[in-house]
C-alpha cells in the first residue's frame, strides 16, 4: 500500500521535471516482462511495512507512483487480487514482483505502484516517505529524513484491510 504524497507542491514539480523525460524502462529477473514508463511518475521511493506487504515481500515493500496512461506492460503477467481494492502482480516465469494497485470497479488500474529495483534508472532516487512504521520488523530500520506514518495515521486516511493481517489471511 502506497502512502498519498504530502505536500501537492512538491509532488507536482518533482513530476513535471520527470514527465519531459523520454522515459524509462524496467525489467524482470528473466527479462520476459519490461515495463516502461513514458510519462507522469514520481522519482522519489515510497515503503510499506504492513504485514500484507511483510509477507509480499519477505520484509519491506518498495514502490514509486506512475499515471496508469504513461505506463506500458509487454510480457505476460500474473496477477492476485490481494484485497477487494488491490492487485499485486509478478512474472509467472521468474516469480519477480512487478506492481501494486488500486484498481477500479472494472479491474482498471488507478495508478501502478511500481517496484523500483526493477528499473535502473532507479538507483539514485530518494526515499519519499515509510508507512506502517510501528509494523516494521526490527531488522528494517530506514533512516533518513522523510514522512512516515503510523497503522493508525495511514488507516484513518486510506483504504486497507481490517487487522492487517495479524495470524493469517483477511476475511472476505
Amino acid at each position: 500500500m502506497q502512502p498519498k504524497t504530502a505536500g501537492a507542491n512538491t509532488a507536482s514539480s518533482t513530476r513535471t521535471a520527470m514527465s519531459g523525460n523520454k522515459g524509462i524502462t524496467g525489467r524482470c529477473l528473466c527479462g520476459a516482462v519490461s515495463i516502461t514508463v513514458a510519462g507522469d511518475h514520481d522519482p522519489r521511493v515510497g515503503a510499506c511495512h504492513c504485514r500484507m506487504c511483510q509477507r509480499w515481500t519477505g520484509g519491506l515493500f518498495l514502490c514509486f507512483t506512475a499515471e496508469a496512461s504513461a505506463v506500458t506492460v509487454t510480457g505476460e503477467v500474473a496477477r492476485y487480487r490481494s484485497s477487494s481494492f488491490a492487485e499485486r502482480a509478478f512474472c509467472p516465469r521468474c516469480g519477480s514482483h512487478l506492481w501494486f494497485n488500486d484498481v477500479e470497479e472494472g479491474g482498471e488500474p488507478r495508478r501502478y505502484e511500481l517496484m523500483p529495483g526493477l528499473f535502473d534508472a532507479a538507483r539514485g532516487w530518494p526515499l519519499r516517505s515509510e508507512i506502517y512504521v510501528d509494523r516494521a520488523m526490527a531488522s528494517i530500520q530506514l533512516a533518513g529524513d522523510h514522512r512516515r506514518k503510523t497503522r493508525a495515521e495511514y488507516e484513518a486516511e486510506n483504504p486497507f484491510i481490517p487487522g492487517d493481517m495479524e495470524g493469517g489471511l483477511p476475511a472476505t
